[in-house]
């Protein structure tokens, strides 16, 4: 796991006679979870700029600008402040990021690993492997080739977050996949605390491409073409059907006895 940080920014502004100043503080400290390393540090900036900070392998303080000078003198000679500034960052500090650490253990050290999808705009294009749905960020993407990790032609984007806490990311390959260099290329997805690669060969099967989703819409729409065309003839029969019944009812004289002679009769 990478080093551990716990620290936390305070800004503060001050109303003095010459006008409105701003004081920035940052404190905190790194654990190193591998090495059970150490690492501190406290630092204050005045109106946006570097004032002073605490030197924590000499346990004395750096001024930054000349008018930190005066405090840099009489804080090096403050040493109930100095002791009490090295038991706060090698001791107090770094016990309260461990006591968190283990309380969020679970979480922290989960492990999701990706959906893998192989991607090709049209058949020049370079093909991208995509990686989305893992878990945590450390990881490395790349293409390899006959087993060597594959430097040219090869384009890394960026890891990106996902909305439900995980991340994806892509890397391009530009090659044109014939039947030959199918198998040869393999894009491998390593994750922080899995052993196993995730590894995927290239082949042309296995792409997605704006072709092959051409091709299913051209049959798509053969098949709405031909159901429109059954739906139209159905459609003329029909009224053909219609046109000849009232043909027939305009030419139907009823009997003398039925209601309608009578009353037209009437």
């Amino acid at each position: 796991m990478n080093p551990i940080s716990w620290f936390t920014l305070v800004a503060q502004i001050h109303s003095v006679a010459a006008g409105v100043h701003n004081v920035q503080k940052m404190t905190g400290c790194e654990w190193n979870d591998e090495t059970d390393e150490v690492k501190g540090w406290y630092q204050l900036s005045y109106d946006g700029e570097d004032f002073i900070s605490l030197d924590m392998k000499t346990w004395t303080w750096t001024a930054s600008r000349q008018q930190a000078f005066p405090s840099k003198l009489e804080w090096d000679q403050d040493k109930l402040l100095l002791d009490y500034m090295k038991y706060y960052y090698t001791e107090q500090c770094p016990s309260y990021l461990k006591k968190y650490v283990n309380y969020g253990k679970e979480v922290l050290s989960r492990t999701e690993l990706p959906e893998v999808f192989l991607l090709q705009k049209t058949p020049s294009s370079p093909v991208s492997c995509m990686v989305t749905g893992f878990y945590p960020h450390t990881a490395d993407l790349f293409w390899r080739k006959d087993g060597e990790q594959m430097f040219e032609d090869v384009e890394h984007g960026e890891i990106l977050p996902n909305h439900d806490g995980t991340f994806q990311m892509s890397v391009h390959l530009k090659v044109e996949v014939t039947a030959d260099l199918e198998g040869k290329y393999e894009c491998v997805f390593q994750l922080s605390g899995v052993k196993e690669d995730l590894v995927t060969k290239l082949e042309r099967r296995s792409i997605l491409s704006n072709a092959s989703h051409g091709d299913n819409l051209s049959v798509d729409l053969a098949a709405t073409v031909a159901v429109v065309a059954v739906l139209a003839l159905l459609a003329a029969i029909i009224i053909v059907m219609v046109r000849r019944h009232r043909n027939r009812q305009a030419h139907y004289d009823p009997p003398a006895d039925t209601p309608e002679s009578l009353m037209a009769e009437g």
